[in-house]
């Protein structure tokens, strides 16, 4: 059974090729074996058999590389990966003082017709914490460490597409620029700091409460939707975010993330024995 927090929060089960990938991004030793593997999976009801045919399409994709009998790591494709989430405990060390300039990107000119490549280029945008100003035009404030060359090079690395336009701007007339310092209220930032923040440590307090495989789900659960917050905040500058919370919201969830470290760890041991 999960618990309170779990049932009455937006998280989401994981599938057994997520399970596999995002244990493999934290495991001791950056290995687990297939029997970790479906003692894990078995935490959330899936089978032996799931498992071990995902860990099989896994190997067989390269994400996943077999290192002996039975032992896995991240294979050439998934070290990529696992280095792109790995990064997000670190993430707010890229933000730099504000000049209210902005980096710009048009996408007027780049292909539409390629639905996964419609997918890429949105998800590219969003994890840089683009919005879109006008038609084609998507905006983010100029406060990222290595400017538009590195949020250029970032952008292309996640599929936006080599046609596209990237730059600085700045001097928009005054409805546009209304606009642009509006892009992100949707967001309710600073609430949904707090809303989480409460809900982890909500959760830390009565943690020792809880059955242990009740608290190893919750754990996964709410960690991973507490690093997704992470991995998408647009990293707003002041005077779009208050900075402070944002700064306490990501400590928050890297305390909470090493307490689901170490529960995991002690998992995977007692297993081991």
């Amino acid at each position: 059974m999960e618990s309170y927090f779990v049932k009455n929060c937006n998280t989401s089960w994981p599938t057994p090729r997520l399970l596999v990938l995002r244990l493999l991004t934290v495991a001791d030793g950056k290995t687990l074996t297939a029997a970790e593997a479906v003692r894990a999976g078995a935490l959330f009801d899936m089978t032996e058999n799931s498992v071990r045919v995902t860990m099989a399409r896994l190997t067989q994709a390269e994400l996943v590389e077999a290192v002996d009998a039975a032992i896995y790591r991240l294979g050439a494709k998934g070290q990529k990966l696992g280095a792109d989430v790995a990064a997000w405990s670190t993430v707010d060390q890229r933000v730099t003082e504000w000049d209210s300039t902005w980096i710009a990107v048009t996408t007027g000119g780049l292909p539409r017709s390629d639905r996964k490549v419609l997918r890429a280029r949105a998800r590219a945008l969003s994890l840089l914490g683009f919005r879109e100003l006008d038609t084609g035009l998507y905006l983010r404030p100029n406060n990222l460490s290595g400017g538009v060359d590195t949020v250029r090079a970032r952008l292309l690395d996640l599929g936006l597409g080599e046609e596209a336009a990237v730059f600085k701007a700045s001097v928009f007339d005054s409805v546009r620029q209304e606009k642009a310092l509006s892009l992100w209220s949707d967001m309710q930032l600073e609430a949904s700091y707090k809303e989480i923040s409460q809900r982890l440590n909500d959760w830390l307090a009565t943690k020792d409460k809880l059955p242990r495989e009740a608290a190893l789900r919750d754990v996964y659960l709410l960690g991973d939707a507490g690093i997704r917050s992470v991995i998408f905040d647009p990293l707003l500058p002041a005077p779009l975010v208050n900075e402070t919370e944002r700064q306490q919201f990501f400590a928050t969830v890297r305390r909470f993330n090493n307490e689901g470290r170490r529960l995991w760890y002690a998992f995977f041991k007692e297993s081991n024995l």
